[in-house]
């Protein structure tokens, strides 16, 4: 990871996305499963995917805010039900679990209602025992990214790495627990927001995601052989 004050600029997603494969190359042989997160890391994860062999899905996360304050996080949901919950921060803002729940309804229904739009007929790829690449276009305070890994282990993911082509230094450190591997091609000093980093960051489509989806997406995903892997370690 190249650490400089020097602002970068990718052409738009899909140079970002070529980018980052070319970083991605080491994971070809594990046979990855690549996951966008919607919408602005999907069509970065499209040119990885592409790189890389790799079936891809998209990963639609909503974040669990505190009902008084809903820009702070104490949690995320994903995809059948997954729930991730942090205490301490539930603990701090004192908030019950009735709260959450109510908070959870509502966010329920806007995930499902985005996860239908974006896969409509396919099922969401398994992930159970798979190493697994989450990718997004960029990180700024990075909560999004860090459900979408929360939510990936949850479903099963035996390895995730999340990557990204920028993001604030040092930001990695943050992440220790929630990913096995960060890949990012640029963290500057200077940082205010992902778009800056970008010449054309508009605003990418529902269509675009569908698009995407429908040409890399795939339901019949090879199974890992678990059992001869775990005899060659």
């Amino acid at each position: 990871m190249r650490r400089k004050g020097v602002v970068v600029s990718f052409v738009d997603r899909s140079d970002a996305g070529r980018q980052l494969a070319s970083r991605l190359q080491h994971l070809r042989a594990e046979r990855v499963i690549v996951l966008g997160l919607a919408r602005g890391g999907v069509p970065v994860a499209y040119q990885v995917a592409r790189a890389l062999d790799a079936p891809l899905d998209v990963i639609v996360v909503r974040k669990l805010g505190v009902p008084t304050q809903p820009e702070l996080g104490v949690g995320a949901i994903g995809e059948d039900d997954v729930r991730i919950l942090n205490p301490e921060v539930m603990r701090a803002a004192g908030v019950t679990l009735v709260e959450i729940d109510v908070v959870e309804a509502r966010e329920r229904k806007e995930l499902e209602r985005r996860t239908r739009r974006y896969r409509r007929d396919r099922p969401r790829i398994d992930l159970a025992g798979r190493s697994v690449v989450v990718v997004d276009d960029g990180v700024a305070t990075g909560s999004s990214a860090r459900a979408a890994c929360q939510v990936a282990r949850a479903h099963g993911a035996a390895r995730v790495v999340l990557a990204v082509p920028v993001a604030p230094l040092d930001w990695e450190r943050t992440i220790d627990a929630d990913v096995d591997e960060f890949v990012c091609l640029e963290a500057p000093e200077s940082f205010y927001a992902v778009g800056q980093f970008y010449d054309d960051f508009s605003q990418t489509s529902d269509d675009e995601v569908i698009a995407c989806l429908e040409e890399l997406g795939s339901s019949a995903v090879p199974a890992t052989d678990t059992g001869a892997q775990r005899e060659a370690d």
